[in-house]
């Protein structure tokens, strides 16, 4: 490879490099909007929508804290308790001061705690 060959490849690599950002903030800007489309979706009812919506979210960000609390509050509304138990719980990593989170979390492992036990005693019986 000839030698003037060099600065036009470091220039498309500086410039390839340059647009990472923007590409990182385009996909997080597309699943906030995949986020919010989902609340609307999920207030009329559509939780299959909502979680497609939302796992769409994660997928383009998975850190998106809000998406795996919606997507939690969506496998509880569908009775997945184990999933919905382990989104909860990487909300959280993502963003323990979150209150909102939290709540939502501390409301589920109390019900969820009763209906593991539930299930316990149904067993036995």
């Amino acid at each position: 490879m000839s030698l003037r060959v060099w600065p036009v490849i470091t220039t498309l690599i500086l410039l390839a490099l340059a647009t990472c950002p923007l590409l990182a903030d385009d996909r997080e800007d597309q699943s906030r909007a995949q986020v919010a489309f989902g609340i609307d979706v999920a207030q009329r009812g559509l939780w299959r929508e909502a979680t497609y919506r939302w796992e769409k979210a994660i997928e383009l960000n998975p850190d998106n804290a809000s998406a795996r609390n919606n997507l939690a509050v969506a496998f509880e509304q569908s009775g997945e308790f184990d999933e919905a138990n382990e989104e909860y719980e990487r909300a959280l990593e993502l963003d323990s001061a979150n209150l909102y989170i939290r709540q939502n979390y501390e409301l589920f492992r109390e019900a969820y705690e009763r209906k593991k036990r539930s299930d316990r005693r149904a067993r036995r019986n």
